[in-house]
């Protein structure tokens, strides 16, 4: 129980434009919540030193973090997205803060996207319709995926939800988690474990790697040339975590030269991806602009999954999706 929560009155500091549709959901909230609302910290002024809570849904890092400073009662901060990299600041991780994320909320269609990546890899989905384009009639053999090896790098809930897909169509599931493989308690989905430092052993065996993990220090560049090299030559990689986690320089080398058979990206080192990058240009990419979990109620649920934290942090239940600060997610 988060005892030192209980309190009849909030003040909750909503981090975005005041004119979002979404902010209409927070009239769920009970009528004795206060609630301050906007882009600049000046609009906050007056909330700040009675604030428990920070609601950052908008994802600017300097907003968040010049808020935190007025605000020396806060107990609580969530952000919409799953990923924090680009959000936590030192103060924000001494402090005792629970810090909560959007985690889960997007994994179901970010599992079917890379269901998705998979199937236009297998079955030649662009030369489809390149050739119906072209009005030409171009028969050729596609791949079965049942039976093929699926490896994904960072097991959590995005990934326990690409493995629910995979298995359903007859894949081998393997993952590589910071912990490794556990003595009890093995996830049925996944027939392996490997353990970071051990991830080119699983890599070696994939026709599939999925990227889902979150961006860290440990993370950073996680597959990058040594990892690229040892990928069969008709290998995949489908990124929906972070760009970072990928060496782009590396990958880029190995998608140009055909080392590997193909790459699904969502997310990128720099977004949006500039013009002229490189990795436009080649056949075997498939590009989606960081929208692959942007369904029409995304942003609904985003907000509703805050309304029901809510509830929890008031009563004094546990909070879901607490983020290990010093881990970074």
């Amino acid at each position: 129980m988060l005892g030192f929560l209980l309190m009849d009155n909030h003040t909750i500091l909503v981090l975005a434009e005041p004119t979002e549709p979404q902010l209409r959901q927070l009239d769920a909230l009970p009528p004795e919540t206060n609630l301050a609302v906007g882009l600049k910290p000046e609009t906050f002024e007056r909330a700040a030193s009675d604030a428990t809570v920070i609601f950052s849904w908008a994802f600017s890092r300097d907003l968040l973090q010049a808020v935190f400073h007025m605000s020396p009662r806060v107990r609580w901060v969530h952000t919409r997205s799953a990923g924090i990299d680009n959000l936590l600041f030192p103060e924000l991780v001494r402090s005792p803060a629970v810090v909560t994320n959007g985690s889960g909320v997007f994994s179901q269609t970010l599992g079917e996207w890379v269901l998705a990546a998979v199937l236009h890899f297998a079955k030649g989905l662009r030369r489809l319709i390149t050739s119906q384009a072209a009005g030409k009639w171009d028969p050729f053999d596609v791949v079965e995926i049942s039976g093929q090896t699926l490896g994904i790098l960072g097991y959590g809930d995005i990934g326990r939800a690409v493995a629910v897909r995979a298995r359903a169509m007859g894949m081998r599931v393997l993952g590589v988690t910071r912990r490794g493989p556990l003595l009890y308690n093995m996830d049925p989905l996944v027939d392996r474990v490997f353990a970071s430092a051990d991830r080119i052993e699983m890599i070696e065996q994939c026709d599939y790697i999925v990227v889902a993990a979150p961006l860290t220090p440990e993370t950073r560049g996680m597959l990058a040339a040594a990892e690229f090299a040892a990928m069969k030559p008709d290998a995949v990689v489908i990124n929906v975590g972070r760009g970072a986690v990928i060496d782009e320089a590396a990958m880029v080398r190995a998608l140009a030269e055909k080392r590997i058979k193909g790459a699904a990206l969502d997310v990128f080192d720099k977004e949006p991806l500039p013009p002229g990058h490189p990795l436009y240009s080649l056949d075997n990419v498939l590009l989606s602009p960081h929208c692959a979990d942007h369904t029409a109620d995304w942003l609904a649920n985003g907000m509703r999954f805050f309304v029901e934290q809510y509830e929890r942090f008031r009563s004094g239940e546990p909070l879901r999706n607490i983020v290990e600060k010093e881990l970074g997610y």
